[in-house]
């Protein structure tokens, strides 16, 4: 502990924050225009079940793709237009997925379409939950699993905390830091209904030293306001964001190998799905648009938007003033946990906290060379594991032997590829391991 604010004590990393580009922009709306695309597959989980056909009319926050299953997610439409397409595409990870393409109606307002307000505070825990799976909300910090069914507490267990991740520790992004700043009321009582759902006797809320202006503000409405909402400082330092790290970081609880929050006695959610919860419930507001930050140094005027889910990525940097003249890479998320893509058709999805145009300066990484056998990964390493061990298994084709030595724990943060003074692309490495190697036989 430095300074009394607290942090994970295992590995981490410290790459420079970016932050400045875009942290003083305020929220501000998107346009709309042209067509939108719109995944099936914006979740961990089943693909949704296509609703429309081509030709048919959709509105803003009608249903045009149902959850097919327990683990799944309801899809909507984001504007009022005609569905004038329905093919195959790939999403910025790679993944394939079926999706509706709309053309926006010529006289679509943002807004037009009312939704029915409730009082959650008369509504019982499944009902929160249910109103949650409707509106088809999934982890909005880049997980994307939907959290009806994080909320969906086993009867044999019990939540002792909701920790809330206001951390934002990847590079450049500064979407979260904005809401916290701009929609300070409704995170408070979007809190207060995922705790009320879990059956949570006590809320915090992690935010990095880096948000000084987001803890000040948060720590004075909890004050109050809170009560039962403590507000956590950190201190700086890559992948505290992540689940295992933040709990660590906050309650002095440690996430044992292959086992979740609730293991614990802890739920976790990232403010921007505390956002849409309070929308969901509160407003009857289903899930079809999210704050993203577009920024970084091959973009002309970085800043936040409110985003219409399906909306092209080239659309939404034409608003930020094109691409700068050294602009050189493109990446969905941020730089250490994001994906690298091309196609300015891609849309915003569900998931998409960010779009991330590097310079060539920014871009630029050394020639991979042979392992020099530094140290450096495992020292970096926040979960502990050995990536020269494992990148070499893979490497050599032996992914048995990898997940032995607790692939499958591994999160890709990057934190070792960053550190690798031999420029080893280890994340894609483990990416390709977890793909490659043999499933665990079903039961029965």
């Amino acid at each position: 502990m430095v300074n009394g604010m607290k942090t994970f004590s295992k590995g981490g990393v410290h790459p420079a924050g970016h932050k400045e580009l875009s942290n003083a922009i305020a929220i501000r709306n998107a346009e709309v225009k042209g067509t939108l695309i719109f995944p099936m597959s914006m979740h961990i989980g089943a693909p949704a079940e296509c609703l429309v056909k081509v030709g048919d009319e959709v509105n803003e926050g009608m249903l045009i793709g149902k959850a097919a299953g327990f683990i799944s997610a309801n899809i909507y439409c984001s504007v009022k237009g005609v569905v004038k397409e329905i093919k195959d595409i790939y999403l910025a990870s790679g993944m394939k997925t079926k999706a509706v393409v709309v053309e926006t109606a010529e006289d679509f307002k943002p807004g037009e379409v009312k939704f029915e307000a409730s009082d959650w505070e008369k509504l019982t825990p499944k009902e929160i939950v249910d109103k949650i799976a409707a509106a088809g909300i999934v982890g909005l910090g880049g997980a994307t699993f939907p959290v009806n069914v994080k909320y969906s507490i086993p009867p044999d267990s019990k939540v002792d905390a909701l920790v809330i991740n206001g951390v934002e520790c990847e590079p450049y992004l500064t979407a979260d830091h904005r809401l916290m700043l701009e929609k300070t009321e409704q995170l408070f009582k979007g809190m207060r209904i995922i705790a009320k759902a879990i059956n949570a006797p006590k809320i915090f809320v992690g935010i990095e030293a880096n948000k000084p202006d987001a803890i000040q503000k948060m720590t004075e409405f909890a004050a109050k306001n809170g009560g039962d909402i403590e507000i956590v400082p950190l201190q700086l330092k890559y992948p505290q964001g992540d689940e295992k790290q933040l709990l660590k970081a906050v309650i002095d609880k440690e996430i044992p190998s292959g086992k979740l929050p609730i293991a614990i006695g802890a739920v976790v959610s990232n403010v921007g799905t505390v956002n849409a919860v309070y929308e969901a419930v509160a407003l009857g507001k289903p899930l079809y648009e999210r704050v993203v930050t577009v920024t970084g140094g091959g973009i002309k005027n970085p800043g936040n938007y409110l985003v219409k889910v399906g909306t092209k990525v080239g659309d939404l940097i034409e608003q930020c003033g094109g691409f700068t003249d050294d602009a050189v890479k493109l990446i969905m998320g941020g730089p250490m946990m994001g994906f690298t893509f091309s196609d300015l058709d891609t849309p915003v999805i569900k998931g998409t906290s960010g779009i991330l145009v590097l310079s060539a300066k920014e871009a630029k990484k050394g020639q991979r060379t042979a392992c020099l056998q530094c140290g450096r990964c495992l020292k970096a390493c926040p979960i502990g594991l050995q990536p020269t061990k494992l990148f070499k298994k893979i490497n050599s084709g032996k992914y048995a032997e990898a997940l032995k030595l607790n692939l499958m724990d591994c999160k890709e943060c990057g934190c070792c590829a960053f550190v690798c003074p031999a420029n080893i692309p280890l994340v894609q490495g483990f990416r390709l391991g977890k793909r490659m190697a043999p499933k665990p036989p079903k039961k029965g």
